[in-house]
């Protein structure tokens, strides 16, 4: 008889490298919005006035101020997720302990749910409980590795860097080019930017391409214009 492969029941296993992936994502999220928060605010101040100190002012305090904005945001949000994971590991550590025979046949219950038939079901939580009883729970109840945990500094540096990188892309065209060519130039800049965000994005998330390189692309430049015009409204009112 062939030996019995309990690997192929370990369910759900697609969680390798869950924190890692998040910090990715973090890390586009964050490139997206710096590409599109700088490029509106440096834009519409661009639409107002041609002053160079002006936007460049406002390119820098937008820089700063989304980058940090971006990293609290991400630290607070994981450091939340890590506390709520923390706590599931805790409940079932305690659990494992004062309740081992009801916890494993609980566990073969939920592979019962998943189409295993009942002594296939308890076999493999046998198994699995043996190897390592606290991630095969945490695993099938939470969906979650205790080798894994997200780490909210990650988050926030990712989210930090990605900003600052994105934000600067327009930042620097809009500020170096010559008053004349400026705009188109950043323009160009933008879209170029906001379409590789948008395929590494759906490449991390393995979704269409074309679908999310044109979410992306047109909300991106409809902010990034509309900005503009209200400035030149502002402009020529104030004028």
């Amino acid at each position: 008889m062939a030996e019995f492969d309990n690997t192929k029941y370990d369910l759900p296993s697609d969680m390798a490298g869950n924190s890692k992936l998040n910090a990715l994502r973090a890390a586009v999220l964050g490139a997206n919005d710096g590409i599109v928060s700088v490029s509106s605010v440096a834009m519409g101040v661009a639409g107002a006035t041609s002053d160079t100190k002006a936007i460049t002012l406002a390119g820098v305090a937008a820089l700063i101020a989304g980058a940090l904005s971006m990293a609290v945001g991400e630290y607070v949000s994981v450091s939340s997720q890590s506390d709520a994971e923390k706590a599931y590991i805790k409940e079932e550590t305690k659990d494992l302990e004062e309740n081992p025979e009801m916890e494993l046949d609980e566990l073969a219950r939920e592979y019962m749910k998943h189409g295993l038939s009942d002594t296939l079901a308890h076999k493999v939580a046998a198994e699995l409980t043996e190897k390592d009883a606290l991630k095969a729970h945490l695993r099938m109840h939470f969906n979650l590795d205790p080798d894994d945990i997200n780490n909210p500094w990650h988050a926030a540096i990712a989210s930090f860097l990605a900003f600052t990188v994105g934000g600067l892309v327009p930042f620097l065209t809009i500020v170096l080019f010559p008053v004349e060519t400026r705009i188109p130039a950043t323009i160009i800049a933008v879209f170029v930017s906001l379409m590789a965000v948008g395929y590494l994005s759906a490449h991390v998330g393995n979704a269409g391409k074309t679908r999310a390189v044109a979410r992306v692309v047109i909300g991106g430049m409809a902010a990034m214009g509309i900005t503009y015009f209200v400035g030149v409204l502002f402009g020529t009112t104030v004028g």
